[in-house]
C-alpha cells in the first residue's frame, strides 16, 4: 500500500503502554491505518486498511498471535 502523507497525522499510543517507549503509535487517516514505533518514529511506518486493522485487532483479542515462537 502506498504511503500517505502522514505529517498531521494524529499520533496516538495504548493508555496501558505507561511512561515506557516499548510501544507502537497508530493513526488513522482517512481510510488507513498507520504504525510506527515509538522509540523509532522516523524508521518506517506500516499502513493497513481499516478492514487488515480490524481482522489484525480481533485475532489479538481472540488469543490467535498467543503461541507463536
Amino acid at each position: 500500500m502506498q504511503q500517505s502523507d502522514l505529517s498531521g497525522a494524529p499520533w496516538r499510543k495504548s493508555s496501558l503502554s505507561g511512561e515506557g517507549a516499548s510501544c507502537v503509535e497508530m493513526a488513522f487517516v482517512g481510510d488507513t491505518v498507520a504504525v510506527r514505533d515509538t522509540k523509532n518514529r522516523e524508521g518506517g511506518t506500516l499502513i493497513f486498511r481499516r478492514n487488515e486493522w480490524t481482522t489484525f485487532i480481533s485475532g489479538i483479542k481472540n488469543s490467535h498471535f498467543d503461541k507463536l515462537t
